[in-house]
Order: C-alpha cells, then structure tokens, then sequence
C-alpha cells in the first residue's frame, strides 16, 4: 500500500473521531485558560503593553511566516509554508479591518493562536504553531495583540491555502487537535531556578523550537518521544539542541549558546539556512538574561542515546581527506577549528554529526549564507560545490568531516548524495561516473 494512500486512510479514521469528540474537545479547550503569570522576565519590567509585545512578536518569529519574501510588507502575509501535505500559506495580521485583524478582539485573536480557531470558527492549519503556543499566557498574547495594532495596516488579501484531498477538509483538524493539541497551560515546576522556568517557557512556548527540532509522526503532529532531538525542515535537519554532549548542545557553555543565539556563530559554528533567518529576525532582539535561560533550559533535557561508534580507516575516509585537503582545508582548516565567528568548526560540529547528513550534504551543495546581525553584521559565505564533485566524491569527503578530530556519525553513501541532490535541485546537472 503507497505512503499516500495510507495517509488518506488515517486521515479518514482521524475525521471520524474527530466528530465523535467534537464536543469533547469544545469543552476541553474552552476548560483550558492561558490565565497565569508567565516566569518573569527583566526585560518586560517597566514596558508598556506595546512594548512588551513588540518584544514577545520578536521572540515568536511572527514577522518571518507572516511577510512574503522578496519585498512583501511586513506582517501581511503571503508566506508559503511547504508541508508533506501541499503548500500552507500565512495570513495579513496587521491591523487592516478587511484582509487582516484589525477588527478581531483579543479573545478571538487568542483563540486563533492557541486553539488554531479562525475567527470565523474555522480549524486553522498547525502550520501555524498554536499547538505550541498554547504554553503562553493570556497576557502575553494580548500584549502581542496591542503591538500588532500598531503596526502599518496593509490591506493585502494573499494567496489561499487550497491542499489536495483529503487534506483540504479543515474538520479532520477537530481529531488532530484531539491527538496532539494540548491546551493546558504552562506550568511552572517549582522544583527548578526562576531562570530554567523562563527558559521552558520561551522554548516550548513563543519560541517553538519544537517545530523545526522534533521530528513529526506521518501526520504532521510533534513525535515527543524524540523531543527537540532534531527534525527535517524543507531541505535541511534542523539539530538536537538539548544536553546530549555530541549531537546536542551539552558540551557548550551557557556563554557559548547565548552567543550563537545573539550572533548567530560562535567558535564552534555559524548559523545557516533556517537558523539564520531565526537568528536575524527574532533571537538576536532578545535580552542576554533571556537568552542565558534558554541555554540553561536545553542543556537540561536528557537528549538523544545515540550509539554510534568511530569508523574504522577505509577508502571513504583515505579520499575524503584528500578531498578535504584539497576544497575545504583553506578555510575550515586542517585542524576542522575553522575561524572563530566567521567559518564554523567541524571539529565537534553537533549538526556535522546529526544522524541525518541532510545539512552537511546541503551546504556542500548549495552553499550557505551565515547569519547577519547587529552584534556580527559581517557574514562568511559559504560556496556551492555541487557542481564540482561527484555523488561519490560528495560522499567521502562528507563521512571524513563527520568522522575525523574526534567525530562519530554514521558514513554516507553515494546513494544519499543522490537523493539528496534530486531533492534540493543542488548541482542537478553534474555527471555522476
């Protein structure tokens, strides 16, 4: 039976019991409320409403899904979302009282953001991550809500949203929001510092790490049994970011996490592709005292138990230090240390060593552009070598970088390479011997 047919036959068993709980979950997300005191933090104190949301719109991201690339207004929408299941595309939520939400009250926009529950009573999408937001408070989205008004009102009625069958039937997200929508609200566990509180909260809530760090079932819902332990995310992974000291962030200081946060590269690695556009847009305008509590946050989670052991020397490894010698030595050094804040390291790179080469074998490929930000605003490129070298050639010099200066990841094969070089359109046209 085809993925696709499968999918539809969940899809169907999912809208049944949706229907079937369809009053059950009514009662549920109305019994749920966002009314709490989220753990504080320094750079709300003394902030108006406005203020504290404009703060809050940046540490969710909202401008990035919300303005269409290449020059669109900001917050009006138009940004297409790719998912398994066809392209999702945002909405205008300036204050426009026609295409945006400009006529909306603060409960129908907090019923839109935490309960996915269009103002109309329709089931919103979870490309719009109200699974996850459903962990923030009240006031904190009335405060976004107050910033958003005060935004340029544009009046912008983008593309629509209009997915194949049977995904195109919005009431099948009355049984997804009984299977993974959980709308109680953040609670604090008393057993840990103020600051890991703040953290959890900014992680698992605005700032929807999970969204793009956990990988998803073949329903499109969080898989939390490897929480935050990497997902893939429209042509790249997406790395473990918890405590784990080699796939995750575990071996980094607090330090180090807030700089990459803020900078965008550190002296272990730069940010690229998704990441950067995060760093840029949203983490980079968060205080430090925010930042420290989302590294002391992540460090805390267990992590992945990955297994893998070091290759032994082969001819992969003999050629793809030749390869390496010979196309990446120059910058990222022989020693794998690349330079600080500019050329990331490989030597101990977690992404490098994910168990996935999707990032590795994309970069090399396509290039990669770092992050630019106030604090770093001069950003190393990263040139395409898929032009260049062969599937095979792509495959050894990628399992040497992830298996030399102490490394340990999985070795890739030429097949890999080829797939991924059909799926991101990298260097298409190169004979392959």
């Amino acid at each position: 039976m085809s993925v696709k047919k499968t999918l539809a036959i969940i899809a169907g068993v999912v809208v049944i019991g949706g229907l079937g709980f369809v009053g059950f979950k009514t009662w549920h997300n109305a019994s749920q409320s966002g009314e709490f005191q989220a753990p504080p933090s320094a750079a709300m104190t003394g902030k108006t409403a406005i203020e504290r949301g404009k703060y809050l719109a940046l540490a969710g991201d909202c401008v990035a899904c919300h303005t269409a690339p290449g020059g669109g207004k900001p917050f009006a929408g138009g940004y297409g979302l790719n998912t398994p299941f066809g392209t999702i595309y945002a909405t205008n939520i300036t204050p426009d009282k026609q295409t945006g939400i400009g006529g909306w009250t603060d409960q129908q926009f907090i019923n839109a953001v935490r309960n996915g529950k269009g103002i109309n009573g329709e089931n919103l999408y979870p490309a719009m991550p109200y699974n996850v937001y459903a962990k923030v408070s009240d006031q904190d989205l009335k405060d976004i809500k107050a910033y958003l008004n005060t935004v340029p009102a544009v009046h912008y009625d983008g593309p629509k949203t209009d997915l194949p069958f049977p995904y195109n039937i919005r009431l099948m997200m009355f049984g997804w929001n009984l299977l993974f929508l959980d709308t109680a609200p953040f609670k604090a566990d008393p057993s840990q510092s103020a600051e890991w509180n703040r953290g959890a909260y900014l992680v698992e809530g605005l700032g929807h790490c999970t969204s793009c760090h956990t990988a998803k079932n073949p329903l499109g819902g969080d898989n939390f049994g490897v929480h935050l332990q990497g997902g893939e995310l429209q042509g790249w992974f997406a790395p473990e970011i918890t405590g784990n000291r080699r796939q995750g962030i575990g071996d980094w200081r607090n330090d180090e996490v807030v700089q990459y946060l803020k900078t965008g590269a550190n002296s272990r690695t730069v940010a690229a592709g998704p990441m950067a556009e995060a760093v840029t847009n949203s983490l980079q305008h968060l205080s430090d005292a925010d930042l420290h509590a989302i590294a002391v946050y992540l460090k805390s989670l267990p992590g992945s138990n990955d297994g893998s052991a070091p290759l032994a020397a082969t001819s992969a490894m003999a050629n793809g230090k030749a390869l390496y010698a010979d196309n990446c030595a120059a910058c990222h050094q022989n020693s794998g240390e690349g330079v600080r804040n500019m050329v990331p390291a490989l030597k101990g790179n977690n992404g490098v060593q994910a168990t996935q080469p999707t990032n590795i074998l994309h970069v090399l490929m396509n290039g990669a552009q770092g992050a630019a930000t106030a604090s770093n605003p001069t950003s190393a490129d990263m040139p395409e070598f898929g032009w260049k070298l062969t599937d095979q050639q792509m495959a050894d010099v990628s399992t040497y970088i992830r298996n030399a200066w102490g490394n340990q990841a999985p070795a890739v094969s030429k097949q890999e390479v080829a797939k991924a070089r059909h799926g991101q359109g990298g260097a298409a046209a190169l004979h392959n011997p």
